[in-house]
């Protein structure tokens, strides 16, 4: 399943303080087992929570923020994956202004999700879902098609690619429990 954040409306965010797009989500029997969104932050404020599921965030503009909760605190930089638990109380206070952000919401009793970030090279992928989002360049995937930025696609199969020279992609690896 191929995805673009130009061609999805932004959606006012849960806590009702900044907006998102979301890019593609896979339920099981009713019950979502991951969600993936883009999300447009601009102020400092609350981060908007999701008990019982985690989080994998990775600045893909900006210079990016920093989450604070009671007994927690998470600096989230450009293009370094950031993982916590969906339903910490967190306060994000942003870095020298506005930044967007890749973020997967996965239920860690049915799913575990790994990211990682790729660049110019090339990409060979074993089975297992998976999902790759282009922060920077181009990614060819052959018969599959050819990605730009803020570009992606969902796969369940082994696949190949290659990257610009200025590619960078973040992949995600979903395991079921």
């Amino acid at each position: 399943m191929r995805f673009s954040v130009d061609e999805i409306a932004p959606a006012p965010w849960k806590n009702g303080r900044g907006t998102t797009r979301e890019l593609a989500q896979r339920s099981e029997q009713g019950q979502m087992v991951w969600r993936l969104s883009f999300a447009d932050i601009a102020q400092d404020g609350a981060f908007s929570t999701f008990p019982g599921l985690s989080r994998i965030h990775t600045i893909a503009t900006g210079h990016g923020l920093k989450l604070s909760g009671t007994n927690s605190e998470y600096v989230a930089k450009p293009l370094k994956p950031v993982e916590f638990d969906g339903g910490l109380i967190l306060n994000a206070t942003l870095t020298d202004g506005p930044c967007q952000a890749f973020n997967v919401i996965f239920n860690p009793q049915l799913t575990q999700a790994q990211a990682s970030i790729v660049e110019g090279e090339s990409i060979g992928l074993e089975g297992g879902e998976k999902v790759l989002f282009v922060l920077a360049g181009q990614l060819d995937m052959g018969s599959q098609g050819v990605f730009g930025v803020q570009q992606g696609l969902v796969l369940d199969a082994p696949a190949t690619g290659v990257l610009s020279d200025d590619g960078v992609v973040l992949v995600i690896q979903f395991t079921p429990i």
